[in-house]
């Protein structure tokens, strides 16, 4: 067990000058997904960017950053950490994901310097203390808060051989073992006393190449949350009381992120949207655009009640062409659940005439629902479920997990929860609750799996809201029947057999979705499976009128599925080229029908008549790129490199019919792409 009053190195030898003691630090952070490109490591910048600028701590630590990919095991880990040296200091920014990860790294930098000092901060383990110092014996100290000031007073202790219980705001072990827990540090109230780790360069920008390092680019504009949700920790994280960077800070940030070519900037706000300084963000953004190509996308967590400032917000980026996904955090739609979740007050719960104002104003608006939330029954999850799906492009639709320091987890035993650790992860997951059983429970967990990789994922899209006004099948009905079919295939059906072990797999194995992911988008078999199940499930129920026309929305779906790589796909004619400073695939098709045409009337619930066959040429356009996410489950993400429908200037010639899922052009003139 490390002292509770740490010293640096002895005094100098007589007749020697004093040297003060340079400490090394190493900061660790690890993303969720597997892709291509990091996830950029903000929050180790962030402590980085405070120590290097400190007056003090400046010339006496030497501090790194290691950034690691979600796929990483902890054996991986560790390596990279022994070979970077291990340091004096190691923090780890901890979350659900990595705890377990984490801990074991943190075991092996002790086995090789039993000193060093071991750190763990983070919403995972913030007042975690008694578990995390339990269960983990190479974590010397618990960060309960905001991370900045409490990680700069911990590496003084460090050096000047203060106490620990000087530095407020942190956990650690007393000398007979138990855990000792000082005040709270503050909160920080101007948050520009921060370095910027983009302007700092603490977050290094560019990579070997001289591109974008990062999938995206993160930042805040405030920290705070106004609301207490029952399964959120957010609030309680980083204070109720919202908290803002300047725009002068901003616009610097958003300059140098478009210098190094981000193209999308996802915010790590809870409510961007809220507040009138929102607005001139928006207005920076699309002015830097404009001047330097990008960035052309912004995500967030848009604020829950929708204010006028929103609304503004909102025609400003369509107007300016500025991409993006306007969430309905809803969660449930059930009442008794809503009152349970502390969430009955907000006026998110009128999302009916919001949705139908963002698909008014020509923008892709998507929702939130959380399975398992106390008061939900599957009946009525499904029921809310299908109802949003008329209203919205997708429905991200998670398990319910108990986060600590949550409502939720401190007052589990009220509800009746019945939870299990992950394998790989650190979360807990609800197996069943007061009035939910075991088996409905894992129901709907397959359920979720299918719903999150076919809908939320954008696998299908225009199927949805056609078969719902052809057939009367709901979205949960189709998703249900495909997965039926799937799975009765498994036994003779490669693809079939992976999709089926990712979905029972699942609940226990959240990782399960990426490959399968992969194996949708990536593959023209996956078209073939899902030309079975119209033969054998859509086709003999669909009245004949309407047969070709739903088979052509369902090849439609399948041909505009965002392209990673034209080859597995059966593209070799797909042609790249640049447009407005974008690579995209370019692909010609003829559809017997107007597709779009026929799911946008659809969508718009009006009375439909089978439509008259005729060709209908187009071109497919495709966002570049998307190899790079083709793991991902940032379904935001992906929602950007979804086929472009575009009409040709010359049509091709008449298509020669294809037995799957309707015509095919054979009469493809556009050239080969280099990569294709």
């Amino acid at each position: 067990m490390p002292p509770t009053t740490p010293g640096p190195a002895g005094p100098a030898p007589a007749g020697e000058s004093t040297v003060l003691p340079a400490l090394t630090v190493l900061i660790v952070q690890q993303g969720v997904w597997h892709m291509a490109k990091e996830s950029m490591p903000l929050a180790a910048g962030y402590l980085a960017a405070v120590v290097r600028a400190h007056p003090e701590l400046g010339s006496r630590c030497a501090v790194r950053i290691l950034n690691f990919p979600g796929h990483l095991s902890p054996l991986e880990m560790a390596i990279k950490v022994l070979q970077a040296g291990v340091p004096d200091v190691i923090g780890f920014s901890v979350l659900g994901w990595n705890a377990n990860q984490f801990a074991a790294v943190a075991a092996t930098v002790k086995q090789v310097n039993p000193s060093a000092v071991v750190v763990f901060g983070g919403n995972h383990v913030a007042k975690q203390a008694a578990r995390v110092l339990t269960r983990d014996p190479a974590v010397d100290i618990v960060v309960n808060g905001e991370g900045e000031v409490t990680f700069v007073n911990i590496l003084k202790a460090v050096l000047d051989g203060g106490p620990y219980a000087r530095v407020r705001g942190i956990s650690f072990r007393g000398p007979d073992g138990s855990v000792v827990t000082t005040a709270d540090e503050a909160r920080v109230d101007d948050l520009d006393r921060i370095p910027s780790p983009i302007l700092t360069g603490a977050v290094p920008l560019l990579d070997e190449r001289g591109g974008f390092r990062y999938d995206v680019a993160l930042m805040e504009t405030n920290r705070g949350c106004p609301y207490h949700c029952a399964f959120c920790y957010w609030g309680g994280a980083v204070g109720q009381k919202v908290r803002s960077f300047s725009r002068v800070r901003l616009r610097a940030e958003l300059e140098a992120l478009a210098r190094a070519g981000a193209d999308t900037v996802v915010l790590c706000d809870a409510n961007f949207g809220m507040l009138r300084q929102d607005a001139e963000f928006v207005d920076d953004l699309i002015e830097i655009r404009d001047r330097y190509g990008c960035p052309r996308a912004l995500e967030t967590s848009w604020a829950k009640n929708k204010s006028a400032v929103f609304r503004g917000i909102v025609r400003r980026m369509r107007e300016a062409g500025m991409r993006s996904s306007f969430t309905l955090a809803l969660q449930t739609l059930d009442d008794t659940a809503l009152d349970l979740v502390n969430r009955r007050n907000m006026k998110i719960n009128q999302w009916r005439d919001l949705a139908e104002w963002l698909t008014a104003e020509g923008l892709d608006c998507y929702a939130e629902l959380i399975w398992g939330i106390p008061g939900e029954t599957p009946e009525t999850f499904l029921r809310g479920y299908d109802e949003l799906a008329k209203h919205v492009s997708r429905i991200a639709a998670y398990p319910l997990l108990l986060l600590p320091n949550t409502d939720f987890s401190d007052r589990r035993a009220v509800h009746g929860f019945v939870t299990v650790r992950g394998r790989q992860d650190d979360f807990e997951y609800v197996l069943a609750a007061r009035g939910v059983s075991l088996a409905q429970n894992l129901r709907m967990q397959r359920f979720l799996f299918w719903a999150r990789l076919l809908a939320e994922n954008l696998v299908l899209r225009d199927t949805w809201p056609v078969f719902d006004a052809v057939l009367g099948w709901s979205q949960s009905a189709v998703i249900l029947s495909l997965a039926d079919f799937v799975e009765a295939e498994a036994a003779h059906h490669a693809g079939a057999r992976l999709l089926s072990a990712a979905a029972t797999s699942s609940t226990a194995d959240p990782d399960s979705l990426a490959p399968a992911l992969a194996y949708c988008f990536s593959t023209e078999e996956f078209a073939d499976l899902v030309d079975g199940w119209w033969r054998a499930a859509v086709g003999p129920a669909t009245p004949r009128e309407w047969r070709e026309a739903l088979r052509e929305v369902l090849r439609y779906d399948l041909d505009t599925r965002p392209l990673p790589d034209p080859g597995p796909r059966a593209l070799p004619d797909a042609r790249l080229s640049s447009v407005d400073g974008e690579a995209h695939w370019t692909v010609a098709r003829t559809y017997a029908f107007d597709v779009p045409a026929l799911a946008r009337a659809a969508r718009a619930r009006r009375h439909l008549d089978p439509p008259a066959a005729g060709p209908h040429h187009v071109h497919l356009r495709f966002k570049h790129g998307f190899a790079d996410l083709v793991h991902s489950t940032n379904h935001e993400e992906t929602a950007h490199y979804i086929g472009r429908a575009e009409l040709p200037t010359c049509p091709p010639r008449s298509p020669e019919p294809d037995d799957r899922c309707g015509p095919v052009d054979r009469t493809r003139t556009a050239a080969p792409g280099p990569d294709g």
